[in-house]
């Protein structure tokens, strides 16, 4: 199985440090429950230039490798991988926090993992005139059976793919979200994504 994974989110608590350094730099009061929009700067009410500030200083190499892992990401993972199976990191950070997040990566033994950075969210989105590894048309290559993702704003780029199972993992960002079809199911934790990944290979071994 080819499988998808994205990395803020899925394999790292990266909302939870925002809501923090949101705080610390703005004197924001959103908690985490209340991180309701995907979007940062309608979430924490910025302006233009303090979300740009913001995006820098989140991105800053030693947050980044300072992000805790999703509890049990790492070991499931190890997991796939030591059954043959392809995982590939496909995130929408820009390549100047890819040395930053390949490092992480590594520290938390996925050393095996390709990480592509690819710009599923829009550059002005993100850290203006960003630069990305991954072109949309060599995404389009790429073939995945299975896909880990929190953000609504990527599920369009699965849209080539009408077989591919998305487990969503469960954030107040994607609470409301309506799925394409059926082939998504919210999932909580790496454990409950393990058992999607496990019925779905019963499934393929039936046919």
């Amino acid at each position: 199985m080819n499988i998808y994974v994205d990395f803020d989110d899925c394999l790292c608590e990266s909302a939870r440090y925002y809501v923090r350094l949101a705080a610390e730099m703005f004197n924001s009061r959103v908690t985490y429950e209340e991180f309701r929009f995907f979007d940062m700067a309608k979430t924490f009410s910025l302006n233009e230039e303090q979300f740009d500030r913001f995006m820098i200083r989140g991105h800053a190499p030693e947050v980044l490798l300072s992000l805790e892992e999703t509890p049990g990401a790492s070991s499931v993972i190890n997991e796939w991988l030591a059954d043959s199976h392809q995982v590939s990191v496909i995130t929408g950070r820009p390549l100047v926090a890819w040395e930053a997040s390949r490092a992480w990566l590594d520290a938390h033994g996925l050393q095996q993992v390709p990480l592509f950075c690819f710009d599923k969210y829009g550059r002005d989105n993100f850290i203006k005139n960003s630069d990305f590894s991954l072109s949309l048309e060599d995404y389009r290559k790429m073939k995945f059976d299975f896909a880990v993702e929190d953000s609504p704003k990527a599920f369009p780029f699965f849209s080539h793919l009408p077989s591919l199972r998305v487990c969503v993992f469960d954030r107040p960002w994607n609470r409301d979200c309506v799925f394409p079809n059926e082939n998504y199911a919210r999932c909580r934790s790496w454990q409950e994504i393990r058992s999607r990944f496990s019925a779905l290979l019963r499934d393929a071994g039936a046919c």
